[in-house]
């Protein structure tokens, strides 16, 4: 009966819980009482999403989906404003939101109303899902796999081809059969362009359902990559994702106390070390990281991932290449017929895409979004973001970025759906 309610999906309106990081915020407030933290920066580093945004307002709901290979999805639904647009209404426009590599639904929502993306597209009229792939804070749960077994790493063995492949057909079906929408936008950012253009190129009856895919700093290519994080392990990928997981490690930032003994000794508002911090954040070079979010940011970011979805880029970067994961030449054969694995098709992703991106982003470099945009065929603008200093996570976090991006992104969103 359980496993018949789970497949049909459930929802209920929640009463918040803690943010995947708030015993560390607990601790470092107050290993540092002197720190000039507001009463909305306490609260909203603790806070988990159905707790962040209610404090704020909003009307909050949490979808359970269960994908065809049992892992349990959570989807987080703002369906309507709280200010403007504040009525239940069934024909709203739908968009989903997808995060980044290690990061959830609350990517969205950080930055509070009138700035998160989130919140400003729920005032404008929009029907907010906001997406979590498997292995994250709110997707760590599975029918049958126990994602804390050292033993059986079998949890934490994907990349983003399945969350490409196999949660977001899955999550899309699901909103639709709730919306009763046939058509949405589909909103992603960096891993999360990465996810469209897996679920396009593997399924591309999907392209009829999306009136625009709003790709922000989408990741695809790595040629011109400058990461130094990427850079440095991407060669050493074949060893180091076997000896993860013959360790018991296939869950990357999955332990807490790694989490909170960094952030405690380099994150701290008053440590000589939190250059350090910011620099791990935003590369060091953005002009639009509110330094103030820090506790924030760190109580909801990382969110988990798998060591495999790393080892999956670090694929891309070392043969220049866009393609599905390489599991090996057996496994290989056995999945896809072939020895090597298969470049995803870029042709068949034929959505229209509005890409965004900038030049001080190292992690999806200028040249290699211009080199996507250049093999999508239905490309309607690729905008570059109008400073020298915007940076990877600006997308998200950046101070300013309603009036920098969002702003045009929701009148190119207004246009699709007229087009």
């Amino acid at each position: 009966m359980l496993r018949i309610l789970l497949l049909a999906g459930c929802v209920a309106v929640v009463l918040g819980g803690k943010s995947p990081h708030a015993d560390y915020v607990n601790e470092l407030f107050a290993r540092n009482p002197s720190a000039r933290y507001s009463s909305d920066i306490h609260e909203d580093a603790r806070l988990d999403v159905p707790g962040l945004v209610s404090k704020y307002g909003y009307p909050i709901e949490s979808h359970e989906v269960v994908t065809p290979d049992g892992y349990i999805l959570t989807l987080h639904r703002i369906p309507h404003g709280r200010d403007q647009n504040n009525r239940p209404d069934p024909n709203k426009k739908v968009v989903i939101l997808v995060h980044g590599l290690m990061s959830s639904s609350a990517c969205y929502l950080v930055l509070g109303p009138k700035n998160a993306l989130g919140y400003v597209l729920a005032e404008e009229g929009y029907d907010v899902w906001l997406f979590n792939a498997r292995g994250n804070f709110y997707s760590r749960r599975h029918t049958r796999l126990n994602p804390n077994s050292k033993i059986n790493q079998n949890f934490w063995r994907f990349s983003w081809d399945e969350i490409g492949n196999i949660d977001l057909p899955a999550s899309l079906t699901y909103i639709e059969k709730v919306t009763g929408q046939k058509k949405l936008h589909y909103i992603g950012h960096s891993q999360g362009g990465t996810s469209f253009l897996v679920l396009n190129s593997l399924n591309p009856e999907f392209n009829e359902k999306f009136y625009s895919f709003q790709g922000m700093a989408p990741a695809a290519f790595f040629k011109h990559n400058e990461h130094s994080i990427y850079t440095a392990l991407a060669p050493h990928v074949s060893v180091i994702e076997p000896a993860a997981f013959a360790m018991g490690r296939g869950e990357v930032f999955g332990s807490r106390e790694f989490i909170t003994w960094f952030a405690l000794r380099y994150c701290a508002e008053e440590s000589i070390f939190s250059p350090i911090c910011s620099s791990i954040i935003v590369s060091g070079t953005s002009d639009h990281f509110n330094t103030t979010m820090i506790p924030v940011f760190l109580g909801h970011a990382p969110a988990g991932a798998s060591i495999r979805q790393f080892a999956h880029y670090g694929q891309c970067i070392n043969t220049d290449s866009f393609r599905r994961y390489d599991h090996g030449t057996l496994t290989n054969l056995r999945k896809y017929g072939r020895r090597t694995p298969p470049e995803y098709d870029l042709n068949k992703v034929t959505a229209p895409a509005y890409i965004y991106y900038a030049t001080n982003d190292r992690s999806t470099h200028y040249q290699d979004i211009r080199q996507l945009a250049s093999k999508l065929p239905n490309v309607k603008e690729a905008f570059l973001v109008d400073s020298p200093t915007f940076d990877h996570l600006d997308f998200i976090w950046g101070s300013g970025v309603r009036d920098r991006l969002y702003t045009k992104m929701i009148r190119l969103m207004r246009e699709a759906e007229n087009a």
